[in-house]
């Protein structure tokens, strides 16, 4: 079995979240068999920064999905959306 790469796209409650923290977070949450394999971050507006981490999960039945559940479910997370998924 495979390996994905998914890039996602999580966006913070409000510009006043620690992303340093709320980054800590969300690599605690992940599922077994998923791992973080770096995390970009991006100015969206008004001092909103998005973090994008690239995840590395088992291609398997539900690919992303318990990740982005995961990643919900975090406390500071507004909303998390895949941007980009591929093999590896």
């Amino acid at each position: 079995m495979g390996k994905v790469a998914a890039k996602l796209k999580v966006m913070p409650q409000s510009p006043d979240i620690d992303l340093d923290a709320l980054q800590e977070r969300l690599e605690s949450s992940l599922p077994e068999g998923a791992k973080i394999n770096g995390v970009e971050r991006e100015e969206v507006a008004f001092g909103l920064v998005a973090l994008y981490p690239t995840v590395i999960v088992p291609d398997d039945a539900g690919g992303t999905e318990t990740v982005e559940e995961s990643f919900s479910d975090v406390e500071g997370v507004e909303s998390v959306a895949v941007e980009n998924v591929g093999r590896i």
